[in-house]
């Protein structure tokens, strides 16, 4: 039996929800899982890279044995009824940048436990895929979104469930992409943060992501302008992402945009705005980067609101 599942790109925070909210693009990683009939050839793992924006050294470092995310899911789910994984084949079909911010281990992560649910016979419902998925990745932000699709608020209770609500995303608002040529590891950009905030910015930050929440359900974009800020995770990791500051300074000209904000733990960043003035803002931020001598892939994109979908399941 092989199951395949599609999964789209996501990205986390969106300024002040911090470990809290992430929004789905039409970005996709492909993950298919078939069951082998070679008894004892154990897990087998293979990572393709499906799109030029796929730099084929960047998934090399990826894990392809038993130690890998993508296993570990699986055996979560395997485990949690009572089974074991017998021999499978995993084959990622990658087009989600790694290492940029856009969610790409956490559409591993989904697609693999969502396709070995399928070979299991579905026995977990999305409340149990969406709290493994959080228990390995540790926090809602990009699962939850690669799932569900949208935009989510989600938090992680304590006994491991996730508690979640789906926003609608205004169609006037447009979300341009923009993703450099160097990576940033997640490890790094977790390691620029402060083990404490002073009360006062973590303050600031409640009133952005009730504000955002505002702004989002009634298309306030005056209020989204003073909502995208941030001062929980931004400032420290402004200075991983060299020109950010000067692409903020230059896009502040443009009356439609609304913000600008860093994907996930980053490269990548986001440039909210209303759909009016799309190629300035473009031409801003990759001007700016070359000025750096980085070279960038932008894109804008609508929201994806449709999360994983399982799109084969051969017998």
């Amino acid at each position: 039996m092989k199951v395949s599942v599609k999964v789209p790109a996501t990205s986390a925070n969106l300024g002040p929800g911090f470990d809290c909210m992430g929004i789905a693009l039409p970005i996709y990683n492909t993950v298919t899982i078939e069951e082998t009939v070679l008894p004892g050839t154990g897990v087998e793992i293979n990572v393709i890279a499906d799109s030029d924006a796929i730099d084929p050294m960047s998934l090399s470092h990826i894990p392809l044995d038993e130690n890998s995310i993508i296993y570990k899911a699986v055996e979560l789910l395997y485990n949690s009824i009572g089974q074991t994984p017998s021999e499978l084949k995993i084959t990622i079909h990658s087009s989600i940048p790694v290492t940029r911010g856009l969610g790409s281990s956490s559409s591993v992560i989904v697609g693999a436990l969502l396709a070995a649910n399928e070979l299991l016979g579905r026995p977990a419902d999305e409340a149990a895929l969406l709290s493994i998925a959080t228990e390995i990745e540790g926090h809602p932000d990009n699962v939850a979104p690669a799932i569900l699709g949208g935009l989510i608020i989600a938090a992680q209770e304590d006994d491991g469930s996730v508690t979640y609500r789906k926003l609608e995303w205004p169609e006037e608002w447009a979300i341009t992409v923009c993703v450099p040529d160097f990576e940033l590891a997640t490890e790094i950009a977790r390691s620029v943060l402060p083990k404490e905030v002073p009360m006062k910015d973590a303050i600031f930050n409640a009133q952005r992501l009730a504000m955002l929440m505002y702004a989002v359900n009634t298309k306030d974009s005056e209020l989204m302008k003073t909502a995208l800020k941030d001062r929980l995770h931004q400032p420290y990791r402004m200075k991983l992402i060299p020109g950010l500051d000067k692409i903020m300074d230059n896009l502040k000209h443009i009356e439609d945009v609304l913000g600008c904000v860093i994907s996930g733990a980053g490269s990548t960043i986001l440039v909210i705005s209303k759909k009016n003035d799309l190629d300035k803002i473009r031409n801003i931020v990759k001007e700016t980067w070359a000025n750096q001598n980085i070279k960038c892939d932008i894109k804008t994109l609508p929201v994806e609101n449709q999360g994983a979908q399982v799109i084969t399941n051969e017998d």
